[in-house]
């Protein structure tokens, strides 16, 4: 943090603050976003796809299963590698989760029937758990603390683009190529990072021992299970009354009942019960739910509407999907800045619940006459509800739990998002094999059909549309409009539930530390696990980043009460802390204007802040007091960034962090000069 003090350098000039990571490491990083890239595309790739995939396979009513297999699998898995991670080493559950990954697509994209699809979707989703997860943590391993906030921006970039690139790469390979091509894609991609990984990356060995959960994890996942099993299966493969649906309901209560008594016991519980006392997480938690729900059930079901009853090619309909995703992340981001800036964040959960409902009734009044521009308008306004809400939850709950459940909090909002996901899906699913059924019967109850072609068929596949005559393509065409958008009438008082709820949550204080998550914490499917430490170190990162440098020391010299430039006291405080710095040295090692270091040179030596000795500058008396009240300040600006964590019983690990950000707000070790004169070892301790 200590360059750009006073200015910014010109492109080109010195670069040595940002030199500290290794070539190598970068590599590394390369690799570890290709992986980063193969689990988030899977999740948005697939969309464009799925209408060719049921033409192909058949199995229409079990469409939602191969979004919801990987949902689920991803989701229970994403804790499980993170422990393993930390106990046995990250860089090999990294290679382990690539290989099963590029397994499950490799089968996927050979699947020949709708159940062998479903399966290997979920061996794909139990592999991208784990590379969501590991790749995050990796970087926490290779960069310091003050840089983590900018790599890690990086793989929230890939998520942003893939929400983008994903419907249409899916719609241009089923369309040019087959449908398998959206799995295949994976393994060129998988084998280069696999390959990467194992020559270059190089993590150091911290290993944490865990009591892990596993059988939290799979009762958690369990009770998932059957929930989805009651709303996919219910109404369609059985009746709502009938045995099978009635014994899944009572095994997804009794599962639920074992699962909170194993968490009250356990040592390290996968969801801690006593966040539940918490009314913000409680709260947030429904509403994650009730925006994954509506999220994930649309951007499944949009795409067989654009292509089925409007006759849109695959890669088109991943085109007219672009104002939904534009509309989430413009929301989302602009959301998060605005909150993160002003501390005020109510009025966006209720803004984006509410509007999130009023676009799932717009999405209701589509029809197979709707023009280009509805479709368009409607699409951005349902992804502004949502992007208005979505990284809002996740900063909220970080901002209303102790610090030692500051990280399971985080991946428990999104692991709720996750359920909901996967519940949504599978009740849009039900609701649209349902009505279709019904639909397609009464259109065509007592009309003669071509030799081949009836409404069971019609339903298990929408390409028998184009064996009907002329005039009789119209009314299956409204039928499959009516089935999918009456899917979306369903979901509307689901999201009114999330308006209501919204306006029961207490606008706390946010912490200064506090700030708008990644986008990967926002857009993952499943819940991207990280220790309270690691989100304490992205959030300051990212405060440091967004505030400014130049900021950071004017905030510093205004603390201690004094009237210098904000690079003078930078220059204080790393003369204190080295003994002594070589102005023009510092300048070509430092990405700061020469002009700036000089001014701030003058500015010390007129107040007799410090002298030359040759052509190093060391503190007078006066200016070893100055740089002493300057480093105070500095603590006290961090511990007050921390607020209440940072009370009379904080961790030590927190401690370590703010040792270690004190010590690099002069420079980082690669800045160091040749000679250390003197050195303090006082600027290197905490408030």
């Amino acid at each position: 943090m200590a360059g750009d003090v006073n200015a910014v350098k010109p492109s080109g000039a010195g670069t040595a603050d940002r030199e500290q990571v290794p070539g190598n490491v970068l590599v590394s990083i390369g690799a570890l976003l290709l992986g980063m890239l193969l689990a988030a595309l899977d999740q948005t790739i697939v969309s464009t796809a799925l209408p060719t995939i049921v033409s192909d396979l058949g199995g229409l009513d079990h469409l939602s299963w191969v979004v919801t297999a990987y949902l689920l699998a991803a989701t229970a898995a994403t804790p499980l590698w993170g422990k393993l991670g930390d106990q046995y080493g990250r860089k090999r559950l990294f290679q382990t989760a690539i290989v099963i990954f590029l397994i499950g697509s490799a089968l996927c994209g050979a699947a020949q029937d709708m159940g062998q699809l479903i399966a290997f979707r979920a061996l794909q989703g139990l592999g991208g758990g784990g590379l969501i997860v590991l790749s995050m943590a990796i970087v926490g391993d290779l960069v310091p603390p003050r840089e983590r906030g900018r790599y890690q921006g990086l793989f929230g970039a890939v998520f942003g683009a893939t929400s983008v690139l994903g419907p249409l790469l899916g719609g241009v390979l089923t369309q040019h190529a087959s449908w398998r091509w959206v799995f295949y894609i994976n393994l060129p991609v998988g084998v280069v990072a696999l390959a990467v990984i194992a020559a270059v990356l190089h993590i150091p060995r911290n290993r944490q021992r865990h009591v892990i959960d596993y059988l939290g994890t799979f009762l958690i996942a369990a009770v998932a299970t059957c929930l989805v099993l009651v709303a996919s299966l219910g109404g369609t493969t059985w009746a709502w009354g009938s045995p099978q649906i009635i014994g899944l309901a009572v095994l997804g209560v009794l599962l639920a009942c074992a699962f909170v008594a194993v968490e009250r016991r356990a040592a390290e519980p996968v969801l801690p019960l006593k966040l539940f006392k918490v009314r913000t997480f409680t709260l947030s938690a429904v509403i994650s739910f009730v925006v994954g729900f509506a999220m994930f059930g649309a951007m499944t079901y949009l795409p067989t509407f654009l292509q089925v009853v409007h006759g849109i090619s695959p890669t088109l309909s991943g085109v007219h999907m672009l104002p939904m995703v534009v509309g989430l992340l413009l929301a989302s981001t602009t959301s998060g800045q605005i909150v993160s800036r002003t501390g005020r964040w109510k009025v966006f959960p209720i803004a984006g619940t509410g509007i999130t409902a009023l676009g799932l009734l717009l999405l209701h009044q589509l029809d197979e006459h709707s023009s280009t521009a509805e479709l368009s308008g409607f699409f951005f306004v349902f992804g502004l509800g949502l992007g208005l809400v979505m990284q809002v939850l996740v900063l909220i709950v970080q901002n209303a739990v102790p610090y030692e459940d500051l990280g399971v909090a985080t991946s428990g909002a999104t692991f709720f998002r996750s359920i909901g996901a996967s519940f949504g899906v599978a009740v849009f699913g039900t609701v649209f094999a349902g009505r279709l059924g019904d639909l397609l019967g009464d259109a065509f109850r007592g009309t003669p059909l071509p030799a081949g072609v009836s409404p069971g068929s019609l339903e298990a596949d929408p390409r028998g549309i184009a064996a009907l005559p002329p005039g009789l393509r119209p009314a299956a065409l409204h039928a499959y409009a009516v089935a999918i958008t009456d899917v979306f009438l369903y979901a509307a008082p689901v999201a009114l539930l999330g308006f209501v709820l919204a306006w029961f949550l207490k606008e706390d204080r946010l912490r200064a530390s506090v700030t708008a998550p990644d986008i990967s914490e926002t857009l993952a499917s499943n819940p991207v696990e990280r220790s309270s430490y690691d989100e304490v170190c992205r959030a300051l990162s990212v405060l440091g980043t967004r505030a400014g440098r130049r900021e950071i020391y004017r905030d510093i010299t205004e603390r201690a009460g004094y009237d210098l430039l904000p690079a003078a006291s930078w220059l204080l405080l790393r003369i204190r802390r080295y003994g002594a710095v070589e102005p023009v040295a510092l300048a070509e090692r430092m990405p700061v204007p020469l002009s700036v270091v000089m001014e701030a040179v003058r500015q010390v030596e007129e107040r007799r802040l410090a002298v030359r000795e040759g052509v190093d500058l060391v503190l007078t008396d006066q200016g070893r007091a100055h740089a002493e009240r300057l480093a105070e300040a500095r603590e006290e600006s961090l511990a007050e960034l921390l607020g209440d964590w940072w009370g009379p019983d904080r961790p030590t690990d927190l401690v370590a962090l703010v040792r270690e950000l004190n010590g690099e707000l002069c420079g980082s070790r690669n800045d160091r000069p040749r000679e250390v004169r003197q050195p303090e070892q006082r600027s290197e301790q905490p408030v």
